[in-house]
């Protein structure tokens, strides 16, 4: 293998490091700042929602701001402005301003994460070779996914066995790590010929890139499905009786991403999204179903292995589409769109669920979602689909 086509390069390791320590401390965070609004402000169950919530609206506003300039800036430079806001805000979680200020910080927080991850996610898609762009991005976002199986279990252990200042301790010192880490990360440069003459007056092509917005409204849907199973899968557990099992479903569901995604990737470069796309909509459609009708530990662990395989494979394999469709020049944009549309299916998907779950009740919610990942399928062949199969047949023929 020649060097051009190395994958595991000293910067690839260092870029999604900070991506997992940052990721980390986001879902230990969410685990616990509801309760800790309560205790510590009195906060109503709404105001404690919000202290959840307004993080992902700040990373989504970060993302916003962030990915018309990125190149105009810099991506190391992007990556230290979003890593140093979000250590601060981490610090001031040890200041006492009422609710309004932790309300106002945690949407820096966010603003600092969406910075920060933007950085990162177009900082690997320009280390990363065109030839292994699926299997890299697919390593890549592992690093996310670690992170959404180890943030939770931190937090909730931490939460019974220190005070709130002890993990505070903790999300500062990996902030200060990750701004550390930053500074010995070598970034591609792009050339004079990548670059784009900028357009002046407003464009909504200055805010996102209008050749990943078709994969990321794919990516919306499935997140929003995905959302379900994130908000309300404790509270559908209770319904069961199976609250200890479902301790250990999102470690199940990191375990069948962090087995396949090596192989999936890998399969995506090779011969096409499709390949992987297709079976993660059956899979994740099926996840669903079991979900909605589980009685037993086993099923519901059984769902999680689904959903991983099928969600979870689409997630990195749609961004991998996201960053393959777009100039160098526009990665910065086209991963910012990917991760624009990826939060709002997650961040506002519960919201509006939770309008839906008390009438449905959260099996048939879950079935209901199931079917609607199914039709998706056909929304995927219109907007890419198709197009991804014509690519691969000329390159088949070419070969």
């Amino acid at each position: 293998m020649s060097s051009s086509s190395k994958l595991w390069t000293k910067d690839f390791i260092i870029v999604s490091a900070i991506n997992f320590l940052l990721t980390l401390v986001f879902y230990l965070l969410v685990v616990v700042m509801g309760v800790y609004a309560a205790e510590e402000f009195n906060a109503s169950p709404s105001q404690s929602g919000l202290v959840v919530g307004i993080f992902i609206v700040g990373a989504l506003v970060g993302r916003l701001l962030i990915g018309r300039f990125i190149n105009k800036l810099g991506q190391k430079t992007t990556l230290f402005i979003g890593v140093i806001l979000f250590t601060l805000a981490t610090a001031l979680y040890f200041l006492n301003f009422g609710i309004g200020f932790l309300l106002f910080n945690r949407f820096i927080h966010g603003i600092g994460l969406g910075f920060a991850s933007t950085a990162t996610g177009t900082i690997v898609a320009q280390i990363i070779p065109n030839e292994r762009k699926g299997e890299g991005i697919g390593y890549y976002s592992m690093s996310a996914t670690l992170s959404t199986a180890l943030g939770p279990f931190v937090g909730l252990y931490m939460s019974q066995h220190t005070s709130m200042n002890g993990i505070f301790g903790l999300c500062l010192a990996i902030g200060v790590i990750s701004f550390l880490t930053a500074f010995i990360v070598k970034i591609p440069t792009i050339t004079e010929a990548e670059t784009e003459k900028e357009v002046k007056g407003f464009r909504i092509s200055h805010f996102v890139e209008p050749r990943a917005v078709p994969i990321a409204i794919i990516t919306l849907i499935l997140a929003l499905c995905y959302s379900s199973v994130l908000s309300f899968l404790n509270f559908y557990a209770i319904e069961l009786d199976l609250v200890s099992t479902a301790s250990v479903f999102f470690l199940v569901y990191s375990i069948a991403v962090l087995l396949s995604r090596p192989f999936t990737g890998r399969l995506m470069d090779l011969k096409g999204a499709n390949v992987v796309m297709y079976p993660a909509f059956i899979l994740f459609t099926i996840g669903m179903f079991v979900l909605g009708n589980a009685h037993s530990g086993f099923t519901l662990l059984l769902a999680g292995v689904l959903i991983g395989l099928g969600f979870g494979n689409m997630q990195s394999c749609t961004q991998a589409i996201a960053v393959k469709l777009t100039p160098t020049h526009r990665m910065g944009l086209a991963t910012s769109t990917f991760f624009i549309f990826l939060d709002g299916g997650l961040g506002f998907g519960p919201y509006l669920l939770g309008f839906i779950a008390p009438i449905t009740g959260y099996s048939t919610l879950y079935i209901v979602l199931g079917i609607v990942v199914f039709v998706t399928a056909a929304l995927y062949f219109v907007l890419h689909g198709k197009k991804d199969k014509a690519v691969s047949q000329k390159a088949q023929a070419a070969s």
